[in-house]
């Protein structure tokens, strides 16, 4: 790669587009461009780890409303040459065909272990390790089953649209998923246990759990919580040589 090629690559988690608990729905989606109009110049490749929309369900013909100015700037970024990545998150699990065949997206449904620029990553949303809630656990089992899928599908979306939008907003005002200690934060213990199996991780990315975390796990392993775009406008940046969390600011 030529010396003054685009390498740097960028993890973003947690915007929750559309979400009726926005102060000003518009104006995040705005920023959020924004921060990809500035970095356009820079990235390689682009990561959003889970729940960029607050809901998201693909039928045949149809898509959720809206977004428009993420997706556009999206689509530019991918015609550029830039790689754009999607992991679902458990707001918007039902990512298909859309994204990959209009504006080249790759889909990624499980966490995956992935080389970036020569050093070994596991990335994902975080939702897969949460294991604090059993009823948790058994939405994420059935969101995630073909069969449960395609009778949810038969539902007309003036029904099903509602009722997942005023059920995220009646979840997030209860407060689900406040920050912890580090050493009590379930992905912490997920990712040391991993690392036991799996010594070559050199880096573990997570969003869902809304707060900004960077913690060595050895001497050679960190793990990064990278927020969110919703108060935090976090992200996390790698060079092949530093990563760092980061947040946007317009000065």
């Amino acid at each position: 790669m030529h010396p003054s090629s685009p390498r740097k690559i960028y993890f973003v988690a947690d915007a929750h587009l559309g979400a009726r608990f926005h102060d000003d729905p518009r104006g995040v989606e705005r920023k959020l461009v924004r921060w990809l109009e500035s970095i356009g110049d820079e990235a390689s490749a682009v990561y959003f780890l889970g729940d960029m929309f607050d809901y998201w369900f693909e039928y045949k013909y149809v898509v959720p409303k809206g977004f428009v100015r993420f997706l556009g700037k999206l689509a530019e970024l991918s015609d550029r040459g830039i790689a754009i990545h999607f992991f679902t998150g458990n707001h918007d699990v039902w990512m298909f065909h859309y994204l990959r065949d209009e504006i080249g997206a790759v889909i990624h449904h499980e966490a995956e272990t992935l080389d970036l620029l020569g050093k070994r990553f596991f990335l994902g949303h975080g939702d897969e390790a949460d294991c604090r809630n059993r009823l948790f656990r058994l939405l994420r089992a059935l969101f995630r089953n073909k069969f449960c899928q395609r009778l949810y599908a038969g539902i007309h979306p003036r029904w099903t649209f509602g009722l997942a939008l005023g059920w995220s907003l009646s979840s997030r005002e209860s407060g689900l998923g406040g920050e912890v200690p580090p050493e009590e934060e379930y992905l912490v213990a997920f990712a040391r246990d991993y690392l036991l199996r799996h010594p070559d991780i050199r880096f573990f990315l997570f969003g869902h759990r809304h707060i900004l975390l960077d913690k060595a796990l050895s001497p050679a392993s960190r793990l990064l919580i990278v927020g969110d775009w919703m108060k935090l406008f976090s992200y996390a940046e790698w060079d092949g040589e530093t990563l760092v969390l980061r947040r946007f600011t317009e000065d």
